[in-house]
């Protein structure tokens, strides 16, 4: 087992297709591609890229911490009660467990992560 791992952000096996649950949407018609790269502690560390095109959902974090590195697009993030908030390509956050709020994807997004459960 290797304890280093590179995160190819532009793979070219065929990833896993989805969309956001239906009492989630807000508005659009958002696609999900996610190409899975890695699972460490008994699977409770997943780490990928994840793509999304634009739309409008409610994200809840529940007991997930996620860090986010946008490669490509622009998304707003709105916490509830909260004021939005714009990352682009190049900018990174981290969503803690217990976040609730809107993502809104307003280009494309393309996105490494890794989350914690």
């Amino acid at each position: 087992m290797s304890f280093l791992k590179t995160i190819d952000t532009r793979p070219s096996f065929t990833p896993h297709e989805s969309g956001p649950l239906p009492e989630r949407l807000i508005s659009g018609d958002p696609m999900f591609r996610t190409w899975a790269q890695d699972v460490a502690r008994g699977e409770t560390i997943h780490t990928g890229v994840w793509e999304t095109t634009p739309g409008e959902m409610r994200s809840i974090k529940g007991e997930t911490f996620e860090f986010c590195h946008i490669l490509a697009g622009i998304v707003e993030l709105t916490p509830e009660g909260g004021e939005p908030v714009v990352y682009k390509a190049g900018d990174s956050f981290v969503m803690k467990p217990g976040f609730v709020g809107v993502w809104k994807t307003i280009e494309t997004v393309r996105k490494i992560y890794v989350t914690v459960r």
